[in-house]
């Protein structure tokens, strides 16, 4: 199992050389994420004082942490400090979850925050450290499932994914989707379980037929030459906030942050309507899908979007959230076997794959049919 991947200084100094992020504090210590809070808050201001170090001579009675979150593969962590007659500050310690290094990629990670950051995605990059990074606070609730099904905030997610979707992020932009879910595979597949009843279900997948599923899965949405785009492709409940006194919507969080198709990131964010319970019969129908589209396609004039357009997206985005209850039912099975979080992740495998499996049929008939008529197939 092991601790989360921990960096010495010169490797966190070079990870931030490397991806632009050099005038970013940087710091070789480490919190320990398996503590209770109170045990973790000594380590958590000492982190806090060698980064920045106008607080080094602070006394710890400045310094309030308390938790935000604690997700999958997070801790976010609210740092509120006052200086002597000075206005309280706010800060997000995000700490990474152990063996997370598995299924994302930080540096790519690390990568884009810049660039999102600096065109008004998610927080501002204020410091890296051995086994997370600090951000400044948003202030801001986090939605539910259920807004997110919401018309008129559908409309003003798929405005801001329409924005994101043009930040260029320097680097290669060739698509990383199914490299991605090839290198889940190949792990997933090699698994050893100490538990005998998680051996014993694991025992029960057939990898041939999952690797067949991918194969024919790609080969079919490769003929949609859907645009490729920076994607954030997690964009669940969890990881959008609003302000409601200023009407503002956060994107945040971009560890799965990579080059992949439009498609794939509306055809994931469709999936996570079904919420933390995978209820996927709220999975969206024609017309609210179509709601999303006009607002995606042409924000300032939402009922001029061609027939054709709302055609293409309708198809690209259920053809790719087949690729999505993949690549979630793969990270699960890895999860299963490196994650210390109390989570049934064979579980969600089989939930994950068996919804792919029964929306298949409909979405490949989809598919074919459009690229049939659009001369494609």
């Amino acid at each position: 199992m092991g601790a989360a991947k921990i960096w010495d200084a010169t490797e966190v100094a070079e990870e931030a050389q490397e991806n632009g992020i050099s005038d970013i504090p940087s710091s070789s210590l480490a919190v320990d994420i398996s503590l209770p809070l109170p045990r973790m808050k000594p380590q958590i201001i000492g982190l806090c004082k060698d980064l920045f170090k106008n607080w080094s001579q602070l006394d710890e009675s400045c310094f309030l942490v308390e938790t935000v979150s604690g997700g999958i593969t997070n801790l976010l962590l609210k740092v509120s400090v006052r200086e002597d007659n000075g206005p309280e500050v706010s800060l997000t310690v995000r700490l990474y979850g152990p063996n997370t290094e598995y299924v994302i990629d930080r540096p790519r990670e690390l990568q884009a925050i810049k660039f999102l950051s600096a065109a008004g995605f998610g927080a501002r990059l204020l410091g890296v450290f051995g086994n997370g990074m600090v951000q400044s606070f948003i202030d801001a609730l986090t939605l539910s499932p259920s807004d997110m099904r919401k018309p008129k905030l559908a409309s003003e997610i798929a405005r801001q994914l329409r924005k994101f979707h043009q930040v260029q992020i320097p680097g290669s932009q060739e698509p990383q989707l199914w490299n991605d879910i090839f290198k889940f595979l190949e792990k997933a597949s090699v698994l050893k379980f100490e538990d005998s009843e998680k051996q014993q279900k694991y025992d029960t997948i057939s990898f041939e037929e999952v690797n067949n599923a991918v194969v024919e899965l790609k080969d079919l949405t490769d003929l949609l030459n859907a645009p490729v785009v920076f994607a954030h492709n997690d964009l669940l409940s969890g990881n959008l906030m609003l302000n409601e006194d200023e009407e503002k919507l956060y994107f945040i969080d971009f560890e799965y942050g990579s080059y992949s198709y439009r498609g794939y990131d509306i055809g994931n964010h469709f999936n996570e309507y079904a919420g933390f319970d995978c209820d996927y019969s709220f999975y969206p129908d024609k017309d609210a899908q179509y709601h999303f589209f006009r607002h995606y396609l042409q924000p300032e004039k939402p009922q001029e979007v061609s027939d054709e357009d709302l055609e293409a997206l309708y198809v690209e985005a259920n053809s790719y959230m087949l690729a999505s209850h993949l690549y979630w039912a793969l990270w699960a099975l890895i999860q299963a076997k490196m994650s210390p979080i109390d989570f049934d992740y064979l579980g969600y495998f089989f939930l994950r794959y068996g919804e792919c499996k029964r929306r298949k049929e409909a979405c490949f008939s989809l598919a074919r049919s459009y690229l049939t008529r659009s001369g494609s197939g």
